[in-house]
Formats: C-alpha cells, structure tokens, sequence
C-alpha cells in the first residue's frame, strides 16, 4: 500500500499519511514522509482537547467528578473512557503508546519549526451530535455494542491493524457501522471526514501533509472539493420544541391520574402514590446497589427518584453520583488507573471515578423503568374505577 495519497488543491499539494493509530510501522511512516516531503504544514486529527491529552498524559488526574455530574457529562465521559480504555489496550498489546503517529507529527513539526493545524472537531461536540440523533432505543443499543466491542479481549496482530489499512476492508467496515447505526457513522465519520476536508484544504501554505486515520482517507478525498460549513458541522442541533414539551408530557399524565384517581377514590389515590414510590425508589436504588454503591446513595437514590421523575430537569443519578462522591472521594490511583481500569467489570466497580459514573446512569436507568412501570400500574388502577 501507498505510505500517502497526493491531492493537488489549487495552488496547493496536499499529501494524506494513512495510519492506524496503534501501530509502530505508522510512527515510522510519519517520520519518513514528513523527512521526505519537507512540508509547510502539518495538520493532525485532533482537536485542542485531545491534542492537549497527548502533551499531558496525566490529564484524567485532574478529572473533577462532581463538575463532571453537574455539567451532565457522564455520557461523554463514560464513552470517551471506554474507547480510549480499548485503544490503550489494543497499543499495549502492540508495544507501542496510543496516539504515538500523532505525537510524532508534533515533535516533526517542532522540529523543523513548521505550522501545526489541529484538523479534527472537538470529541464533545461530535459524541453530542451522534447523542442528538439517536432515540432513547438506539442510544441504549449504540452504548451496548461499544460496551461489547470494548471489553471483547480477542488477541490482533499488528499485521492485523495493517491490513485494516486497506481501503477495500475499511470501506466494508464502515458499510457494516452505517447498515446498523447510520446516524453514528453519520456523525463520527461521515461529518469529521468533511470537517477535516476543509481543516486541512484551507491550511496556511503549499506543501500540506495531514496525518489521519486510514478510515478517513476516502472521505476526505471526496470532499475535497465541496465548500463545507464548520460553524454547522460545529453546531450542537437544539432539542425540537416537541421534545422538549414530550419530556413535560409523563410527568404531566402521572399527576393528573393520580389527581383523578384520588378524586374518584382516595384509596385507590393513595395506593397510586404508594406505588409510584416504590417502583420509582426501589429500582434507582437497585441500580445504584448493582454498580456498588454506599447505603447512603441507595438511600438517596430511593428518595429523590419519585421525585425528579416529575421532573425532566432533574434526575435521581445526579443525586446518587453526587452522595457517592461524597463519602467516597475518589483517590489519585483512582484517577490514575481510569484507563486500566475500564478493561473488566470488576475493575470498574473498584475505581471509585467509574463506580460514581455507574451509578449516575444506572439509577437514572432504574428511575426511568420505575416511571414506566409506575405509571402504567396508576393507569391501571385508574381504568378499574371506571369498570
């Protein structure tokens, strides 16, 4: 295979490095095409935050847990880790560091004191895209084939990640992504292959070389010569005014049956509410139990449920993860061995900083089921009043 695809953009000559991320022979590729080329530019598939990751590795060390709840993050967190997770044990297993080709591109650039173009779309902004375009289903399946995808401990060669090089292998790859989540291949391959197009055409000088993901290369290609828009690929889509009224319309329907039932039978109204607690409660602190949790944030996971379930702003997660934090404040190993530690269930529940994240998602999980259920049991009893 090539070592890199040339393009002539106008004035420009732009030369593509095709790499697989954790592989020693795409460290070596970079040094060598750079070497070879003598480029004004170099442009990388990061953005500023991952780029900063790679100059300062200890990074997650200064993680603040609580402002991560409290910014409702723990979904981009959580996914961020696991991927990362995977691609450090993938390297690891390769004797090579993650992100390697990248940091080699950095050091050539200082090196010959040529411009440095971080080409790729802010993680958070793409991970809340994809987020955006799923429903609650397809967010639920999408996090459970990562899940699997990551903790599959199968053995890969680095003549393995070579051949996933190959343009024929890659473009059944993604054929298969986009057959079952479109919208994921949408927003994490099909936008950032356009983002970086017009990153890295738009470059400052006439010998550009951009050191990319192999997966990227095509569509890069493609979009050459399209005029792409940042500031929308850059734009986290609102929620619709009918989601956002949908989210007022459970809570909404629960208080008027209940209201109605009491008005019908206060019997049956109070065994409407008692029930409601119950399922409400017992199965966000059943969640919180299953990842681990504290009495203390099962208790609290119990108690707030019913309540922040008639709450779309509020949820019964946030409380749990922010009680957990609490009596167990996480300590500097655990942020040290965040990475490590996302590789087994067992080791996720021991790493206080994953356990809190857990337990954030799972009792609101548990919440949610408990709303469904809850509510249908009050319908229920409500139809019986009227037979």
């Amino acid at each position: 295979m090539e070592r890199y695809e040339h393009i002539q953009y106008k004035n420009k000559d732009i030369y593509l490095i095709k790499t697989a991320h954790v592989s020693k022979k795409s460290v070596e590729q970079v040094h060598e095409v750079i070497a070879e080329i003598e480029p004004d530019t170099i442009c990388i598939e990061l953005d500023k935050g991952r780029f900063e990751s790679i100059k300062d590795t200890e990074g997650y060390k200064k993680m603040d847990i609580v402002q991560v709840i409290k910014k409702k993050r723990i979904a981009i967190v959580l996914v961020n880790l696991i991927l990362s997770s995977y691609q450090k044990r993938m390297a690891n297993k390769l004797e090579v560091n993650s992100g390697d080709e990248m940091r080699a591109a950095i050091e050539e650039s200082e090196q010959r004191n040529c411009r440095l173009v971080l080409a790729d779309r802010n993680i958070q902004t793409t991970f809340s895209r994809v987020w955006r375009m799923h429903s609650l289903w397809d967010k639920c399946k999408l996090v459970m084939g990562i899940i699997e995808a990551c903790f599959d401990d199968e053995d890969i060669s680095e003549e393995d990640l070579e051949k996933l090089k190959q343009s024929d292998m890659l473009s059944a790859a993604l054929e298969e992504i986009s057959g079952k989540f479109p919208k994921f291949a949408q927003g994490l391959i099909f936008e950032r292959d356009a983002y970086l197009a017009q990153k890295i055409k738009t470059a400052p000088g006439k010998k550009i070389v951009a050191v990319i993901g192999a997966a990227h290369c095509n569509g890069i290609i493609q979009n050459m010569e399209k005029d792409i828009d940042l500031k929308e690929l850059d734009t986290i889509p609102e929620k619709s005014l009918a989601s956002k009224i949908a989210g007022w319309i459970v809570p909404a329907l629960i208080v008027i049956m209940l209201a109605s039932s009491f008005h019908l039978d206060s019997e049956v109204g109070l065994q409407g509410i008692t029930n409601w607690f119950l399922w409400n409660g017992t199965l966000s602190a059943l969640g919180t139990l299953l990842v681990g949790g504290h009495p203390l944030s099962i208790l609290v996971a119990f108690v707030a449920a019913p309540f922040t379930s008639l709450n779309p702003l509020l949820a019964a997660g946030w409380f749990a993860g922010l009680t957990e934090a609490y009596v167990r404040k996480p300590k500097v190993e655990d942020l040290e061995n965040l990475q490590d530690d996302m590789g087994s269930v067992k080791t996720m529940l021991k790493n206080r900083v994953i356990r809190i994240l857990l337990i954030v998602v799972f009792a609101n999980i548990g919440s949610t089921l408990g709303t469904y259920i809850g509510g249908l049991n009050i319908f229920k009893n409500l139809i019986d009043l009227f037979n």
